[in-house]
């Protein structure tokens, strides 16, 4: 199956209900372009840019870490992306799966990649942050971010296999999906790799990578990820992560997100993950520029004010307490829901 090439498409791959080829396709990409909805219109000009001459895909990054981009994917590595995810995850010919991402970020093209080529009947919904709403049918496997799992709680039985991305899932949400029956994976990913290149299970601590992938660390502890077949060159991120073994490892937190206060390195998600036992509204942890620690430890809440006791976090230390406390009615985030931290922080 690894000699694939982009012109293929799977004879069981279904598109809401119908069976369709390489040509069908291409139709139903005029159709969507010239009179689909809106969430329609960027899959047609996904499937026409999929089956034009070029072996590469041009992608728009998510912007959380700086400023969106535009960046070229070859074609052959979604292949193969979607190959390893059905690995992974056991993925079958004739699985029925839901598609409520949208098409414009990696993750709704590789969620399609993955039908075509693994041959899955998937059903096309508009992307909402609530897309179960209406859903009464089961399905085998879908994709979502946190937001969209967050208000689907009730409905997830629905579906035996859902991988989350595009935003960490919090302590809180963690423990909702504990007893949730289906099978609910964290992944780990960003456009560069198309999409992910590990997964763990949400009741478990440690993230598994994926097949032909290996990974190793840099100096300051930042994942190195060296996946042929997916990129041709090693991967530099600034995700800090403990490795774990050889195909494992626990991620710590975002190296451009550390705190450097009076000399004190301070990691946000890790004392984040320890304020989520006190506070229930979305909020993180900054840097702030200070005189005499160079950068002070602030803590930014979504909402309206609300009081804060610092000594009901056990295992929090002295310098891990926030030295000042903002609220924001709105933060600025990603179209997946992830927080864009700096931008956010301007805001104050």
């Amino acid at each position: 199956m690894s000699e694939l090439t982009y012109t293929y498409v799977h004879n069981r791959f279904k598109l809401n209900g119908y069976y369709l080829n390489k040509e069908d396709l291409c139709n139903v990409a005029y159709s969507f372009i010239k009179e689909g909805n809106d969430f329609e219109k960027p899959l047609g000009n996904f499937i026409l840019d999929w089956f034009d001459n070029h072996s590469y895909i041009e992608m728009l990054t998510s912007g959380s870490t700086g400023t969106p981009k535009i960046i070229r994917v070859e074609k052959q590595a979604m292949i193969n992306s979607a190959i390893a995810t059905g690995f992974f995850f056991k993925l079958e010919a004739g699985n029925k799966v839901l598609h409520c991402l949208p098409v414009k970020y990696v993750a709704g093209k590789m969620m399609f990649v993955r039908a075509f080529i693994l041959g899955l009947e998937v059903d096309l919904i508009a992307p909402s942050t609530n897309p179960l709403e209406f859903i009464n049918t089961n399905y085998d496997f879908t994709a979502m971010v946190p937001i969209q799992v967050q208000n689907s709680i009730s409905k997830l039985h629905f579906i035996k296999k859902i991988i989350v991305g595009g935003a960490k899932i919090d302590s809180n949400l963690q423990k909702k999906l504990i007893n949730v029956k289906s099978s609910i994976f964290e992944t780990f990913g960003m456009t560069e790799t198309v999409s992910h290149i590990a997964a763990r299970k949400v009741n478990e601590k440690y993230f598994k990578i994926f097949p032909n992938i290996i990974i190793s660390i840099d100096k300051n502890n930042c994942l190195l990820i060296d996946a042929p077949k997916i990129s041709p060159y090693k991967i530099e991120t600034n995700d800090i992560v403990n490795l774990i073994s050889d195909n494992q490892f626990e991620f710590i937190g975002r190296l451009d997100n550390v705190v450097n206060s009076g000399g004190i390195k301070l990691i946000p998600e890790r004392i984040e993950e320890k304020l989520s036992l006190i506070i229930r509204n979305r909020f993180f942890v900054i840097g702030q520029k200070d005189s005499k620690l160079g950068e002070k430890l602030v803590l930014i809440i979504e909402g309206n004010p609300l009081e804060i006791d610092f000594s009901k976090v056990k295992n929090l230390d002295k310098y891990e307490i926030p030295k000042d406390i903002y609220f924001l009615p709105k933060f600025i985030e990603t179209p997946t829901g992830k927080i864009i931290r700096k931008d956010t922080f301007k805001l104050i």
